[in-house]
């Protein structure tokens, strides 16, 4: 299997392995942000639903604009890493465009030095320039997902967070 994956790679040329790097980041940062939405953002929000309720008045325009801190607080937690999930999703595609770019390059320079009688030389670089822009692709599509999955998540313990603090 393990031999597969580095065929897969040699095959789509170095920019593949480029967007390896990439999609470990972002699946790393996917995995982060699941574990913190499914376990630590219940725990923040009960924190910080205990901190505004020590207060001794909730009706003070000291106890709003600390109501307004905490809120602001947890907004950044919850949407940490989104900017680099987004510059994740939007760099992959322009690495498969890339290693287009090269595989076209290397297909050209096949066809300068043998001519375009040769199909199996010109194929490995038609291979360099298709597989990259699939894989990009692929990546940008699954990071797509996953922020539209994160801000339903944010925009729905924020709303309950934001409606225990008014009780």
């Amino acid at each position: 299997m393990l031999h597969d994956v580095f065929s897969f790679l040699n095959s789509g040329g170095p920019v593949l392995y480029f967007i390896l790097l990439a999609t470990v980041v972002l699946w790393v940062l996917i995995i982060e942000r699941f574990w913190f939405f499914y376990r630590e953002a219940p725990r923040l929000c009960s924190e910080m639903k205990s901190n505004w309720a020590n207060l001794s008045s909730h009706d003070s325009w000291v106890a709003l604009k600390i109501r307004d801190r905490i809120i602001s607080r947890v907004t950044i937690q919850f949407s940490q890493y989104r900017s680099f999930i987004q510059l994740l999703v939007v760099v992959c595609p322009l690495l498969g465009l890339l290693g287009t770019v090269t595989g076209m390059i290397n297909v050209f320079d096949v066809m300068a030095i043998t001519g375009t009688g040769n199909a199996r030389a010109m194929a490995s670089g038609i291979s360099m320039a298709t597989i990259p822009t699939m894989a990009g692709m692929v990546v940008s599509l699954m990071g797509l997902y996953f922020i539209a999955r994160f801000d339903s998540l944010s925009k729905k313990q924020l709303e309950a967070f934001k409606d225990a603090l008014i009780k």
